[in-house]
């Protein structure tokens, strides 16, 4: 086998997962969208965080579809040489990368429009915290779980919930906005000081920045190696 014919392989392989692991995504996107309650019931036998998979249903079919795309182009590009599946594989492994480069850019260089993005981001998440919790279902479990994961209370502190209809109906504040076991009131919320979600990220990622580094350049990697291989097939083919 040649250089060329490794490569062929080593694209099939590589795009063969990525493929498989997209049709995984989407057949659990639709399963979710089409059927929650037995999905729901299935993941509870296993563990009841995972149960959260049901509130991002079309996330799960958007990121199933491109990986699906990108496998296809990427495996029947390279074993069928394929000048345009190899090049729209290419376009669209790109475009990620770009669209990558460009969020870190953004938050690392343009902070003051970084600012402006997470106050932007913080106003919807008030909002739904406000109109939604304890009132809409699923907004109502995504925010539970994310609190008590990173124990923290609405998305800067526990004014968030004021006038939310959790609020209005149970006249006291999410559990997780307190200390104690204790129906959670505005002077044991004060006492308490339970950080803010928002700020439990940012510690977070300030705690996980090297993991997450590594992660992001092992991605970024990948996708520079597939980008490369991509176009190293694409050549051949023409020098052919």
């Amino acid at each position: 086998m040649g250089c060329f014919g490794f490569l062929k392989m080593m694209m099939f392989v590589f795009n063969g997962v990525i493929f498989l692991a997209g049709a995984g995504v989407l057949g659990v996107g639709i399963w979710v969208k089409v059927d929650g309650a037995s999905f729901t019931k299935l993941l509870d036998t296993v563990s009841p965080d995972l149960s959260q998979v049901v509130n991002v249903g079309y996330l799960c079919i958007a990121v199933g579809l491109v990986l699906l795309v990108m496998g296809f182009l990427g495996c029947c590009g390279a074993m069928k040489e394929s000048k345009c599946m190899l090049l729209l594989f290419f376009i669209i492994v790109l475009l990620i990368f770009v669209a990558q480069v460009a969020g870190a850019v953004v938050v690392l260089v343009f902070s003051s429009l970084a600012d402006v993005i997470v106050a932007q981001i913080g106003n919807v998440a008030k909002d739904s915290l406000e109109k939604d919790f304890g009132k809409q279902a699923d907004i109502t479990t995504v925010w539970n779980t994310t609190m008590k994961e990173l124990e923290c209370c609405g998305f800067n502190n526990y004014t968030d919930f004021d006038n939310s209809p959790f609020m209005n109906y149970t006249k006291h504040y999410p559990s997780q906005c307190c200390k104690t076991t204790a129906p959670c009131t505005m002077a044991e919320a004060e006492i308490s000081e339970i950080v803010g979600c928002y700020n439990a990220i940012l510690n977070f990622l300030k705690d996980n920045s090297k993991i997450l580094g590594a992660v992001a350049l092992g991605i970024g990697g990948l996708e520079i190696a597939a980008m490369v291989v991509s176009m190293v097939l694409y050549c051949h083919i023409d020098s052919k």
